[in-house]
């Protein structure tokens, strides 16, 4: 794809606040912006990081709605001065703050360009409504389109195909020769017999009115076999075939498309994943091929994978480094685009900016997200903290022994390395020692720990595990990572 902008670059995916990032963008720059913030909804989450399995706790950092609001007003301020005009921006949330949102984003976009507030039904019943419960379900999430400029902005109509309901009452006749339904339309003129408005007057197959069309289009129509008349002087009527017909124009309640399902192949167990196919019909909707999309909460990037495959070029922006490495993932293995420097410099990669490089950085880091950096930054593939897991942190899997053809899951392979993660200054002879058992017990002759550095007693105990069974642990430092200096370590 060409570089649709001579002032900013696209294609990059940002670790750390949006607020931050936004900021440093030009005025009137994207042509789309979607957001899918965390909803003040006070719930924990339990994340299961696709193929990793990862679990946490995702809580709400917000303790009010007033807190929400103020957290969101200046990173809405910002995307409206980077919005084009012709731009439009979705703002996804749920019943929790939407009607505070909704006053914030007039405040902030202009009333006169609020579009719609589309209405996702998620699904048709929902266990928060179950006996005993005094409310009914909440089974919708609400979008906002707010527009740059509501004389300017980009609107690309769209058509639902005809319910079978809709086909069977309107387009009940069928051609017998082609098997082809069609209706039969009404051919008089618009408004009724208005001679000032300019519609023709004639006799047609013995019928004399205000018509449509002109006499020879008339004539023209019924050569052609599209003008059908029942009976002797009755009023002839216009073939309308179902197969040539748009469909139904898109509303403001979109019914068709499902939520993530636990079976579904796209799921990644991110507690707010949307659906691919919600992301492409926003930006069928509201862009065009080329056209920047930004998505300055991207979580598992669902929005850049959308954008991708539909041609569009892209920026994600996302407070979490695990999310930043999780899309960038996604965007490998779902788009096949290669996230390499090299390549986006020459316009076909995609790069990952911004995420942490210093010790002092990655000690403030919530330990889970330090824990997958760490098995990241090696080469690994994070384990689940389920029954099974055998208190370990990660998996290094030999590149000689993974297989070409991907399978979705490296579980059957016996060929790996464990790794073990403590967010610690200095790990002690106690950390050692549970990682010595959970080796004995995966049966693993090396396995690798990281930390940000060791007591004596730690390292003295490696090379006794070492001398009196044979096993190997490689204690590696943050430093170390951080450095590269571990390529030696890791043969």
């Amino acid at each position: 794809m060409d570089r649709p902008s001579a002032l900013i670059d696209t294609r990059i995916i940002y670790c750390g606040d949006c607020l931050d990032q936004l900021r440093r963008l030009p005025d009137d720059c994207v042509d789309l912006c979607y957001i899918d913030p965390p909803f003040n909804s006070n719930r924990n989450y339990e994340v299961f990081w696709g193929e990793t399995k990862e679990r946490r706790s995702f809580e709400d950092r917000h303790e009010s709605t007033r807190a929400y609001i103020e957290y969101m007003r200046p990173r809405c301020v910002e995307i409206a001065r980077v919005l084009k005009p012709t731009g439009s921006f979705y703002y996804h949330c749920d019943w929790h703050a939407s009607h505070y949102v909704k006053v914030m984003l007039d405040q902030i976009f202009g009333e006169n360009n609020f579009i719609n507030e589309i209405i996702w039904k998620r699904q048709s019943a929902h266990n928060d409504a179950k006996q005993g419960s005094k409310h009914f379900g909440r089974i919708h999430e609400s979008l906002f389109l707010y527009s740059g400029d509501a004389a300017e902005y980009q609107f690309n109509h769209v058509y639902r195909p005809y319910d079978e309901e809709y086909v069977e009452k309107f387009y009940k006749h069928i051609e017998p020769e082609t098997g082809r339904r069609f209706q039969l339309g009404d051919l008089g003129a618009p408004g009724g017999a208005a001679p000032s408005k300019g519609n023709p007057h004639y006799e047609f197959l013995g019928v004399t009115r205000y018509w449509r069309y002109s006499r020879e289009r008339m004539q023209k129509l019924y050569d052609q076999g599209l003008i059908v008349q029942a009976k002797p002087a009755s009023v002839p009527r216009l073939k309308r075939y179902l197969d040539e017909g748009k469909g139904v124009p898109l509303g403001s309640i979109w019914d068709d498309i499902k939520p993530i399902q636990s079976n579904s192949a796209e799921r990644l167990g991110y507690p707010t994943q949307k659906p691919l196919k919600l992301l492409e019909r926003i930006l069928e909707v509201s862009s065009r091929p080329n056209d920047i999309v930004l998505d300055a909460f991207c979580g598992c990037g669902t929005a850049l994978v959308a954008a991708q495959q539909q041609g569009r070029q892209w920026i994600g922006i996302d407070i979490s480094p695990t999310a930043c490495r999780v899309m960038a993932k996604r965007l490998r293995d779902v788009s096949y685009v290669q996230e390499s420097e090299r390549l986006w410099r020459l316009g076909r990669g995609f790069v990952v900016r911004d995420l942490p490089q210093t010790e002092q950085q990655l000690r403030k880091m919530p330990p889970f997200e330090f824990e997958n950096w760490a098995v990241i930054a090696l080469g690994g593939i994070a384990n689940k903290v389920q029954v099974g897991d055998m208190g370990l942190d990660g998996r290094i899997y030999p590149v000689s022994v993974i297989p070409t053809v991907k399978s979705g899951s490296l579980d059957f392979m016996d060929i790996w390395y464990p790794i073990q993660v403590k967010q610690k200054d200095k790990a002690g002879r106690p950390d050692i020692d549970a990682f010595e058992a959970a080796m004995i017990r995966s049966e693993r002759m090396k396995g690798f720990f990281v930390s940000f550095d060791y007591t004596g007693d730690a390292l003295t105990e490696i090379q006794r595990f070492f001398t009196q069974t044979g096993r190997v642990i490689v204690p590696l430092t943050v430093k170390e990572i951080l450095e590269q200096e571990i390529a030696r370590k890791l043969v």
